[in-house]
């Protein structure tokens, strides 16, 4: 009876073990090429997102299509790519982008920008992005390191596209 009972406990344990391999294991392909948890530090992109906001980034839809005007996106910053900033998209290759008074235009359209905290003033450019990068603008411009201050973002530092805040729960829902 003994012997029965060890060669269960054992069965169990290596049971348990399995399920904890194939757990990580899945864990680690999510997390790899599918979705990843972000968290956002500082106030670059208020009102759309805040400082201490949890974000869940695609990782994979960039695969399948092309980031679009608008898209907020996670990157590797280009001077450190070690960190990671968000910002959101403004222009896209062979586009050219100009700040005047505040107001930006894309390919001489001025754009309608619903989601910038407050108005701004500066000028920039006129500025064509090369190809195969994008010009990226966080939304509170007053206080936003961006394309501005270091140029156009090689589409490659791209990890994923800002799809859904969960957490704090009060400001749960998609990214816009």
């Amino acid at each position: 009876m003994k012997e029965n009972s060890r060669v269960k406990e054992k069965s169990q344990i290596r049971e348990l073990l399995e399920v904890v391999v194939i757990s990580v294991g899945i864990a680690a392909f999510l997390i790899t090429f599918v979705v990843q948890a972000f968290f956002i530090p500082s106030r670059s992109m208020e009102p759309t997102l805040e400082p201490g906001d949890r974000i869940l980034v695609n990782k994979f839809i960039y695969r399948f299509q092309e980031p679009q005007h608008g898209d907020v996106i996670v990157f590797k910053f280009p001077l450190d790519p070690k960190r990671d900033f968000i910002k959101r998209v403004i222009a896209l290759e062979n586009e050219k982008i100009e700040i005047r008074d505040g107001e930006v235009y894309v390919e001489d359209k001025k754009l309608e920008e619903p989601y910038i905290k407050e108005s701004f003033v500066g000028n920039y450019g006129p500025y064509q992005v090369p190809p195969n990068h994008l010009f990226v603008l966080g939304d509170n411009r007053n206080n936003s390191e961006d394309s501005r201050f270091w140029g156009a973002l090689p589409r490659e530092n791209i990890v994923g596209k800002a799809m859904v805040i969960y957490w704090p729960f009060s400001r749960a829902g998609l990214v816009k």
